[in-house]
């Protein structure tokens, strides 16, 4: 673990069924970072506290280097990862391959899109370490809660606060897509899009797991046979809190950001997909010829 370690996230055993397909943090993840739950695997970037050692294949690095006639990074190839799979275009684009378990990635032969495809993955990552990773205020990615430009900020207004204790810990949260509200208990949050609200990772709607766990009410319904839940589900706040509230707000920034890029990040692979990929042997070959195994 160090300031510069990012972890990717995935399924192994089983496959997305929407959203991105990978996700990133710089926070240490249990196996069922990914979707929060049904497991997977973790995969550091660095494989020691210095950032010296990197997971990502010598060959690899090697290999990519040759076909793009430039030294590729560690940090270059987790950047691509996220810009090409960490979205739902891609998830959707090979629903039909991805029944078989397993992520694979198109590797681009053409240095300018791999550039570009490095390029958009950094503000992918940067968004989903919220603002730990990837920072380059020079490119608008501060250090910190990433933020959506001032006029599509999702906001509290003066008489939309969640009322904290002694009022309890609110049971519900509804959407009103009218008015782009988002309403918690008592209170609510406005210029909140309907693709914040739905945004997902394979099934699980973020906001609903996140709320899940800051409800008045946390129990879950139990499904076969399995351990009661443990007495230390009762111990939480006695009302709302005020990091709850800021929490919030920097997930719904990062949503709405997110969102903001997909369209990028599909019309980026369907480029990367028409033009030349590196064959697993290692060598260039023409657009066409893989089909659409990724």
């Amino acid at each position: 673990m160090s300031g510069r370690q990012i972890f990717l996230t995935a399924l192994e055993a089983s496959s997305p069924k929407a959203g991105p397909a990978a996700t990133f943090t710089n926070l240490i993840p249990d196996q069922d970072h990914y979707k929060g739950s049904f497991g997977g695997r973790v995969y550091p970037l660095w494989a020691d506290a210095q950032a010296a050692q990197s997971n990502v294949r010598a060959e690899i690095l090697q290999t990519l280097a040759k076909a793009l006639g430039a030294p590729v990074t560690p940090k270059d190839v987790t950047a691509y990862i996220a810009a090409v799979m960490a979205h739902p275009a891609f998830t959707a684009r090979f629903r039909a391959d991805l029944v078989r378990p397993g992520l694979r990635a198109p590797l681009t032969a053409d240095k300018a899109l791999f550039d570009e495809a490095a390029a958009l993955g950094r503000e992918v990552v940067w968004l989903h370490c919220y603002g730990e990773r990837f920072v380059d205020a020079a490119t608008g990615r501060p250090k910190g809660p990433p933020r959506l430009p001032e006029d599509e900020r999702p906001t509290i207004p003066a008489g939309g606060a969640i009322p904290g204790a002694p009022e309890p810990l609110p049971e519900t949260m509804d959407y009103d897509a009218a008015k782009r509200r988002l309403v918690i208990g008592k209170g609510f949050v406005e210029n909140v899009t309907p693709a914040m609200r739905n945004y997902e990772v394979s099934g699980k709607t973020v906001l609903d797991q996140w709320f899940s766990y800051r409800r008045r009410d946390r129990t879950k319904p139990m499904i076969g046979d399995r351990r009661p839940p443990s007495p230390l589900e009762k111990i939480q706040p006695d009302g709302w809190l005020a990091e709850y509230t800021e929490d919030l707000l920097n997930l719904l920034n990062v949503l709405g950001r997110l969102v903001a890029l997909e369209p990028r990040q599909a019309d980026l692979l369907e480029r990367i997909v028409a033009g030349p990929l590196v064959a697993v042997a290692g060598g260039a070959q023409e657009s066409g010829t893989t089909g659409d195994e990724p």
